[in-house]
């Protein structure tokens, strides 16, 4: 399973800023919809497109690997 931390990147560019980011700052520097960034952040089964990695990672100057964890599939019994 891929879970995007998008949730936790904001809270740390928050702090770094001494400013709450909102799902509104990033979608006015990005253009990525609001209704988008909270599948985004909430639905770990919302299929994120390569366009909103990008936009993402430039505007949390991050990696993919950084924006994006794999946790393994339990294994089947």
């Amino acid at each position: 399973m891929l879970i995007v931390n998008l949730k936790e990147l904001m809270v740390k560019k928050g702090a770094f800023i001494g400013k709450r980011i909102a799902y509104r700052d990033i979608k006015d520097a990005t253009g990525i919809g609001i209704s988008t960034l909270s599948r985004i952040a909430n639905n770990p089964n919302h299929n994120i497109s390569k366009v909103h990695i990008e936009k993402l990672c430039k505007y949390f100057s991050v990696n993919p690997d950084e924006l994006m964890t794999i946790i393994p599939d339990p294994p089947e019994k």
